[in-house]
């Protein structure tokens, strides 16, 4: 498994506590839009991770609407038109066999297929590359393509059994390695304030302990009512779970519809005292207990396939 730990590229090192402190001062008073439009212009490496959630899929459109005003301003020579047909955007500065093509979308667009997604999530992200016209950059958990594959590996119903193992293995390893393979040193998160738990305090843009990833938050002020306003009046694609009672969907294993209006994630994960996927808490943390729970589970296996021999070999000493 890979061992990378930090994006590829260093953060410039003027991203200090107080030049972010700074910053976020500045970006309180801007719109979501002005938000983006500044780090589109002002951040290295910057990506968008989504599962299609409401917010992701109104920074998806923002940022859209922000490329195409850009393009009106300042058109694409002719000379270049014929690239818009092509997958690959050969000027991208990441790795070659990861290219994106920034002309038609500007933020490579990653999306962490958990193998366990609701059909409708899976739906909609046909739904919105056809919208949008943009490529997606799909990261599935490390030597899988199904379900069976992972299942195989790892064991049915793990987020059962190792509930962090399965979050590292689903989430967090392939995320750090879309984040390194496209030389990522700032990520777009749907992250809001009204979100509540550790989401609360939330800033605009936050530099990850350890890592040193830069992490934006543009509608981090906003509350889901002006999420669902936005996705109606702009008509954004949406996920079809969200006019059955789910506010916030995850896997179709760990998330329920609620009435909670206070609490738009109560849904996810019922029942555990458990408001993140891993995603957004410490990572060296995160790997360093999925990998002792690993070495845990291949000494008990060894120990049960010894206990095993020595009973058969037991066996045909009696006999």
């Amino acid at each position: 498994m890979p061992e990378s730990t930090a994006p590829s590229n260093t953060i410039p090192t003027y991203f200090t506590p107080a030049y972010l402190k700074a910053i976020n001062i500045k970006l309180e008073k801007l719109s979501p839009e002005k938000i983006l439009e500044w780090a589109m212009i002002s951040l290295p490496g910057l990506i968008q991770t989504t599962a299609f959630g409401p917010t992701g899929l109104v920074i998806l459109d923002m940022i859209n609407r922000i490329h195409i005003d850009q393009q009106a301003a300042h058109p694409t020579p002719a000379s270049s038109s014929a690239s818009e047909q092509d997958d690959d955007d050969e000027d991208y500065p990441g790795p070659k066999k990861h290219v994106y093509n920034t002309r038609r979308h500007p933020v490579p667009l990653i999306f962490l297929d958990t193998m366990y997604h609701f059909p409708e999530t899976l739906d909609l992200a046909q739904r919105v590359q056809e919208h949008y016209n943009i490529p997606l950059k799909v990261y599935k958990p490390e030597g899988c393509e199904t379900t069976a594959d992972f299942e195989r590996l790892y064991g049915e119903r793990l987020w059962e059994t190792d509930d962090l193992s399965y979050d590292y293995l689903i989430k967090v390893e392939p995320a750090r390695r879309a984040y390194e393979e496209l030389g990522a040193q700032a990520v777009i998160s749907g992250r809001r304030r009204s979100q509540k738990g550790d989401r609360a305090r939330l800033d605009i843009l936050e530099l990850e302990a350890g890592t040193g990833l830069l992490k934006l938050n543009p509608l981090a002020t906003w509350s889901y009512q002006q999420v669902w306003t936005y996705l109606r009046a702009h008509q954004v694609p949406f996920n079809a779970l969200l006019d059955q009672g789910y506010r916030s969907i995850g896997d179709w294993h760990s998330t329920r519809p609620t009435t909670n209006l206070e609490d738009e994630r109560s849904g996810r994960w019922e029942g555990k005292a458990k408001t993140e996927c891993g995603l957004h808490v410490d990572y060296f943390k995160m790997r360093a207990e999925f990998q002792a729970t690993q070495k845990k589970k291949q000494a008990l296996a060894a120990a049960q396939k010894e206990r095993e021999l020595e009973e058969q070999a037991a066996a045909l000493t009696i006999a």
